[in-house]
């Protein structure tokens, strides 16, 4: 099981980077929305990748930094609701970070992101300067 202090060397890993154009596609078992996965490489070798998904009718917006052996060990989420496991409720934008208690399951309410979710591209941006992921590439418009 990841430790909080292996979650905390992963996201301080300054050498987290996505090489290339990272294009939305269309998610045709929940339509209209779109989704990317794409690798994020690093020195230290983590195994690690990026999720997105959105649906512009619903402004619905998630990104997700997955280590492969844990699933989602930091995410935001906009657009929905969330519960954490004492029975609080989060806002409709926020963001997910591991521990070892809660695993991904306990979420806050972000400063960091000001832009919209009818604006991916810019959260995305936000999201991978809060994240310490470098991409070297543009997320493109489907």
């Amino acid at each position: 099981m990841l430790t909080d202090d292996e979650f905390s060397s992963i996201l301080e890993d300054f050498s987290k980077r996505i090489e290339g154009d990272i294009t939305w596609v269309e998610d045709k078992n929940h339509l209209p929305a779109w989704t990317f996965s794409v690798l994020v490489e690093s020195e230290a070798g983590w195994p690690l990748s990026v999720n997105g998904s959105y649906n512009p009718r619903t402004r619905r917006l998630s990104y997700a930094l997955i280590l492969q052996t844990e699933g989602r060990i930091y995410g935001l989420d906009m657009g929905k609701r969330h519960r954490n496991p004492r029975g609080e409720q989060v806002g409709r934008k926020h963001k997910h970070r591991w521990s070892e208690r809660y695993r991904d399951k306990v979420a806050y309410t972000p400063n960091d992101i000001t832009a919209s979710a009818a604006d991916p591209a810019a959260v995305w941006r936000e999201f991978c300067a809060e994240a310490q992921i470098q991409h070297n590439g543009n997320l493109r418009r489907r």
